[in-house]
Formats: C-alpha cells, sequence, structure tokens
C-alpha cells in the first residue's frame, strides 16, 4: 500500500513523536509511506524522520497551518496515494475538503479525548459534518472513543481504538545521562511534556512547595505557556528547584536519571510520557483525567486533577516506602509492555488492508 500521512508540524508533541516511532515500522511492514508537513521547519524529529528513510513533503513556512496553500498541495497527493491519513484538525479538515474534489480513501487518528469545537453548537455540527467523511477514525484509547461518540454519534462515523505506542527497549535498556545532574543528592522529579493548554506544569510546581528542599522537578519540553511556568517557579520560591530543560532528543537517558516520573495534564487522549516513564522503570504518578487514567489505573498512581497537596504526599511516600515504590515500578513495567510500537504498527496495517480491500 502507498499511505501518506499528513500532520501541522514536527515540532514537539505526542502526535509528532508517534510520526518518528510508528513510520518506519509501516514501512517495514511492506507498505510505501511518505509524510507531508504544513508547517515545515526543521525540527529534531524531521532529522531523525529523514534519517530513518522517511520521504517528507514540506508544505510551507507558513506559521498559519490553515493556509489555503496546504489545501492546495493536499489536494495534490489525492492521485499519488492509496491511503491519506490526518492528524491534527488543520489536517483533519483539510483532508475532507479535498476528498469532496475527488473520492480517496481517508483515515484519520483522534488524539485527544477533548476539543474546544464540542463546548459550540455550531462547530460540533461542523465535527459531525468532517468525521462523517472519514472511513475510519483511530482513537488512542477508549475515553478518546467514548468522548468522540458522545460529541458526534455512533450513526455519523466509523471507529476503532488503537492504544498509542512506544519502544519499549529503547526506554528499558537506556543508559542514563549523567551530564546534567549538580547535586546527586536530590530526588529528581521528571516530566515529559510540552508547554500546552492540555498540560499541568502548574501543579507540579506547586507541590514542590510541599516538598522537603532536595526534591527538584526537571521539565522537557517547550510551548507557549512555559514562560508562565517559569514566573509561577520565581513567585512561589522555588526557581532554584524548577529545571527547564527545553526539547531534548535524549528523552530516554534522561528518565533513567529519574527517581519519579510525574504525568499532570487537564485531559489527554492517551499519555505517551507516561508509558515512557513506566518502560524505564520508574514510578509514574498522573492526573487522574480520562485518557492518562486508563494508561496508569492499575499500574502508577493516580492523583486528583490539580490537588498538588496530594501530588506531593504521593511523591513522599514513594521515596519513604521503598517496599512500595519497588512495587509501582514492576507494575508499571509490566504495563509499558502492553504498549509496544510493534504492536500498534501491526494494528494500523490491518486497518490500512481493511480499507483497500473494500
Amino acid at each position: 500500500m502507498k499511505i501518506l500521512h499528513v500532520i501541522t508540524s514536527l515540532r514537539i508533541g505526542g502526535a509528532e513523536k508517534l510520526m518518528v516511532d510508528l513510520l518506519p515500522r509501516l514501512r517495514d511492514l511492506g507498505n510505501e509511506v511518505e509524510l507531508a508537513v504544513f508547517y515545515g521547519a526543521q525540527t529534531q524529529f524531521v532529522e531523525q524522520l529523514e534519517e530513518a528513510g522517511i520521504k517528507i513533503h514540506k508544505f510551507g513556512m507558513h506559521s498559519n497551518v490553515y493556509h489555503l496553500n496546504n489545501l492546495i498541495k493536499l489536494r495534490s497527493f489525492f492521485n499519488e496515494f492509496d491511503i491519506i491519513h490526518t492528524h491534527n484538525t488543520a489536517c483533519q479538515l483539510y483532508g475532507t475538503i479535498a476528498s469532496l474534489l475527488k473520492k480517496q480513501m481517508l483515515c484519520t487518528t483522534e488524539h485527544s479525548t477533548s476539543n474546544r469545537r464540542r463546548k459550540s453548537i455550531w462547530l460540533s455540527f461542523f465535527d459531525k459534518w468532517m468525521y462523517s467523511r472519514y472511513d475510519k477514525i483511530i482513537c488512542i484509547s477508549k475515553d478518546t472513543e467514548k468522548n468522540l461518540i458522545e460529541s458526534v454519534g455512533t450513526k455519523k462515523i466509523k471507529t476503532c481504538v488503537i492504544n498509542n505506542g512506544i519502544d519499549v527497549k529503547k526506554y528499558a535498556f537506556a543508559k542514563p545521562n549523567l551530564t546534567i545532574l549538580n547535586n546527586t543528592q536530590h530526588i529528581k522529579i521528571f516530566q515529559v511534556a510540552g508547554f500546552r493548554t492540555e498540560k499541568d506544569q502548574e501543579t507540579v510546581i506547586r507541590a514542590l512547595t510541599f516538598l522537603p528542599k532536595n526534591f527538584h522537578v526537571y521539565f522537557i519540553g517547550d510551548g507557549e505557556r512555559r514562560n508562565i511556568c517559569e514566573n509561577l517557579s520565581k513567585q512561589l520560591l522555588v526557581e532554584e528547584r524548577c529545571h527547564f530543560l527545553g526539547i531534548r532528543t535524549d528523552v530516554p537517558q534522561l528518565l533513567k536519571i529519574a527517581d519519579i516520573v510525574v504525568m499532570s495534564s487537564h485531559w489527554e487522549g492517551f499519555g505517551l510520557a507516561a508509558v515512557e516513564g513506566m518502560a524505564a522503570g520508574k514510578p509514574v504518578i498522573a492526573t487522574d483525567v480520562a485518557g492518562l487514567r486508563e494508561v496508569v489505573k492499575g499500574a502508577g498512581v493516580l492523583f486528583p486533577h490539580q490537588d498538588y497537596r496530594t501530588l506531593a504526599k504521593e511523591i513522599m511516600r514513594l521515596t519513604e516506602d521503598k517496599e512500595y515504590a519497588d512495587q509501582i515500578i514492576r507494575q508499571c513495567q509490566a504495563k509499558a509492555a502492553e504498549y509496544d510500537i510493534k504492536v500498534m504498527a501491526e494494528k494500523y496495517n490491518e486497518v490500512y488492508k481493511t480499507l483497500t480491500y473494500k
């Protein structure tokens, strides 16, 4: 099969990282796989995909992903591929519009349990029309599918659930990156997440005020809300205990030096970073919200949304009770094995087969 994946950009994010891990494996299953990117800035993810031999079509440098140029260029690819697979709203929309001009087998991945459009009566009608045009919608978790169906309706869409995956061995056997440690006596709490609306780094920073001074937080990621979080750390006088590492390509090696991995969010489609922490052999604490709950429940520790006091208590328990922490680690490692990227790639491939055999 000849498959084109379409995404808005290859900046940091779960969907973007998924392209890096998934596309080479889909190719290895015998497909011809390429990627189209609306915003074609050179990033570390672009470099990794190019090194893996994945052809990338960069539509331009328009920061506005809804630029008409993206629709025109996407339409020009419709004759070349068996399946167009979109990610993110702008790509989903333009894939749908382009299909009005020429029938094309369309697939998309729904990456989140929520979006702003669902709160608007008018935009929810738009959603129903857009999703109904897709031959298959892959939801990354049961909660993602449930919320989408509640918003759009079962008769309108064709869904299935395929959990996101990671290269489990890459995280399990990574060598620790010891170069960033200033003091080995620090208790190191890591969160890997972009500084975006759905993420909740503020709760982790507030939890730090209820923890001893040898507890430090390391944030991996970047985004428009980073300055807000940096300013909050200054206001709460924990600036020296909050380390903003930016975008990194050595996440598996960094997670290996963590004592605890936290995933604090307002909402999630899945929570790939939580799986990465579990695969690295670390105890994972996550917000008890849809998407994250499905991944972490029964393995790691869940805390109520924005409850920084409870988060601090759970962090202390993991550091003070070694037997409890070891039990959580064993559970996390076992759960991570369920989300191997190879399994995910095979399931995607089966979906493509059912579409092309229609």
